[in-house]
């Protein structure tokens, strides 16, 4: 009983944390261009360089942190809730670009 209930776990963890990266830009027409595309002064503006630069440069892991725990306006997970860290790099090098 204890090798089924194991294996079971095991199952479940792993069903959790095998999904596939989501397109960037369905990404972001669905959970960041509501305020990356301009709206909010604060948020930077998608394909602005000058405005993602410094933060680019604080790094992708920082990026993500901001991101998973919001910042400032930002809500916490930038409205994706189905967002895989993955998803939330390729979104930010999209908007950075």
């Amino acid at each position: 009983m204890k090798r089924v209930l194991i294996v079971g776990a095991v199952l479940f963890w792993l069903s959790g944390t095998a999904s596939a990266a989501q397109d960037a830009e369905a990404v972001y027409a669905k959970a960041c261009a509501a305020c990356h595309n301009g709206q909010l002064p604060m948020a930077p503006k998608r394909g602005d360089k000058a405005a993602w630069e410094p933060r680019m440069a604080k790094g992708m892991d920082a990026m993500v942190q901001s991101v998973t725990n919001g910042l400032n306006a930002m809500p916490p997970r930038g409205l994706c809730m189905d967002c895989s860290t993955e998803d939330y790099q390729a979104v930010i090098e999209l908007m950075s670009e």
